[in-house]
């Protein structure tokens, strides 16, 4: 028996679409990643990038669990002295609804190269309109 390895001009990648309304942030983002880097596929290997395109919409509709979204608190650093920003998770949906799915799944990936790739593949939107209709996209399951 020989190992498959996946070459560069053999990778097919998809387009999948993830309503999150009403979903937990968490386990929405272990999907999400596990789909970024190509986990959900027979053909994945650690250091190859075989994963797809994921569209995320209602965003804004994401649930945080328990008392998270009064207590959990996202940070902004600048790089000065006295630099650094704390902003509640309530704040933060009213302003910018996609960085709690992105940051959560940012959270999930390994931290290398190869993540700051993949990331660029995560599309994410407040509402239910993305500009990606064209892509024929299928809806990623959700097994939770």
């Amino acid at each position: 028996m020989k190992t498959f390895m996946p070459k560069e001009a053999d990778i097919k990648r998809e387009w999948f679409v993830v309503d999150a309304a009403g979903k937990p942030a968490g386990r929405l983002a272990v999907v999400i990643a596990d789909a970024l880097r190509g986990r959900n596929k027979p053909t994945y290997t650690p250091h190859v990038d075989t994963g797809a395109f994921v569209v995320v919409v209602n965003a804004a509709q994401v649930v945080l669990t328990g008392n998270k979204e009064e207590t959990k608190i996202y940070q902004d650093y600048s790089g000065f002295n006295s630099g650094l920003k704390e902003t509640k998770a309530k704040e933060i949906r009213e302003k910018n609804p996609e960085r709690i799915i992105t940051q959560a799944v940012k959270g999930m990936l390994p931290t290398n190269r190869q993540t700051r790739q993949t990331i660029k593949r995560l599309k994410v939107y407040a509402g239910a309109e993305h500009p990606h209709a064209a892509q024929q996209a299928q809806v990623l399951e959700l097994n939770f």
